[in-house]
């Protein structure tokens, strides 16, 4: 553990952890955090009481965490517990959290996040830049592992999993999860040129955000659209408009624009739309296995030049498959001196790294609401491009969930993690940025 004075620590202490002020208010007020579906790159827990027992873990304490995660234990830790440094069961329950898989895994690589990472990487690291044959090898290699991950979602024994290339993150959903009751897949950003050729490919797929048959030109959530949205929306407005006038007789007395202008200005909407949020492409049931042959068989997927090129797409889950590499988040106590009226007070704080999915965010709460007799904040670190992920597309019909909860039980997650990825997602374009527990009552915000 560090103990250091925050005069000469850098301000992630100061920022990440800011008093909740007039204007910033919690967005909500519960015993249960929403889903949360964006990855986090880094969370920044911060206490009264310190974190030191998650530090220094013993030999046989590390293994047994790694043996609860293989199998899937679910650990029920009390309401609050007296000295967390001699707790075993939270420390390897803690051991057990940190856990996650990944392919293909280079130690000398970091994989994660992939959009915009060319400045971190280093072309010299990567000896398949030049090699087809290897690069041949590492496809395919991958595809085995891409498709082994997605038979495990659909016999709903591995909750969801990630995709994520140099271009655009995918988030596969399990049949189940987030209200929905087949397997969905969430792509974002996505491009003209993608979206055309998952058309071609014969991949059905919906703009979540954009409303097709809107006229108030708003979104589900209630807010403006944004200017991609207004203009795909206002020309479809545009030929209804016309099928008015048809009706009324005077459509010979306006000029109503030619076909063509029409079509070029719906393809310029499109390119404005492309790498913004609004972008985000919702494909359902079967379609995601074609989704899936898509990707395998989709060159543009894997990056031509610079650091990333040959190299495939990373593969996050919360669950082993084929080809994975076990990995585990980092994690760091720190105590910090700060001021107060008397003079100096310790604040601790439990920094963890590493691509963070929404089951650990889940997990790793429920630990420190035993831990820290329920009482903390946090700050967290979002993959920016994956905040989208929390959209709530329109449901087909309400599920069964005690029948999805007994299919899913064999999925690798805690019951009461499973419980909430199962809600119907309210964060829309954004994602939880400060939660604050007090008296085992959450805050949080996004």
């Amino acid at each position: 553990m560090l103990t250091l004075n925050v005069a000469h620590f850098p301000d992630v202490f100061m920022t990440s952890h800011r008093s909740f002020s007039e204007s910033d208010i919690p967005s909500s007020e519960s015993t249960e955090l929403p889903v949360d579906w964006s990855i986090k790159t880094r969370l920044l827990f911060t206490s009264s009481q310190p974190f030191t027992w998650a530090d220094h873990l013993k030999a046989q304490e590390e293994a047994q965490g790694v043996i609860q995660h293989c199998r899937a234990a679910a650990v029920t830790l009390p309401r609050s517990i007296q000295d967390p440094k001699l707790c075993t069961e939270l420390r390897c329950a803690f051991q057990q959290s940190l856990i996650y898989w990944l392919h293909p895994a280079f130690p000398w690589l970091s994989l994660f996040p992939r959009i915009g990472a060319d400045r971190k990487l280093s072309a010299k690291t990567s000896p398949w830049l030049n090699d087809e044959t290897l690069q041949h090898m590492l496809m395919s290699d991958w595809s085995v592992s891409f498709t082994s991950l997605y038979n495990l979602l659909k016999t709903k024994l591995c909750p969801y999993f990630y995709v994520c290339t140099y271009q655009f993150t995918i988030l596969f959903r399990a049949a189940g999860l987030a209200g929905h009751d087949v397997i969905t897949a969430l792509m974002s950003p996505t491009t003209r040129g993608i979206r055309e050729a998952m058309k071609n490919e014969g991949i059905e797929f919906s703009l979540p955000l954009i409303r097709e048959n809107g006229h108030e030109k708003k979104k589900a959530s209630g807010t403006r659209l944004g200017h991609g949205e207004e203009q795909a929306i206002s020309d479809d407005d545009e030929e209804e408009s016309f099928s008015w006038l048809e009706e009324m007789g005077v459509q010979d007395k306006i000029k109503k624009p030619d076909t063509l202008s029409i079509k070029l200005r719906k393809e310029k909407h499109e390119v404005q739309m492309d790498h913004r949020p609004e972008s985000v492409v919702l494909v359902k049931g079967t379609n995601t296995f074609t989704l899936l042959n898509f990707l395998i068989n989709c060159k543009s997927i894997i990056a031509t030049s610079g650091p990333q090129a040959g190299l495939p797409p990373t593969l996050l889950s919360p669950i082993a498959f084929r080809g994975a590499t076990m990995q585990m988040l980092k994690a760091r106590s720190v105590n910090v001196k700060t001021q107060a009226v008397s003079g100096y007070k310790d604040q601790f704080s439990l920094e963890i790294t590493g691509p963070v999915m929404p089951h650990f965010l889940h997990s790793v709460t429920m630990l420190l609401r035993s831990s820290q007799s329920g009482s903390f904040a946090a700050g967290l670190y979002t993959h920016e491009p994956t905040a989208v992920f929390n959209v709530c597309p329109p449901l087909d019909r309400i599920l069964d969930k005690e029948t999805v909860c007994e299919e899913l039980t064999n999925c690798g997650l805690h019951p009461k993690t499973l419980d909430q990825l199962r809600q119907t997602p309210v964060l829309g374009k954004s994602s939880l940025r400060n939660v604050e527990m007090s008296d085992y009552i959450y805050n949080w915000r996004s």
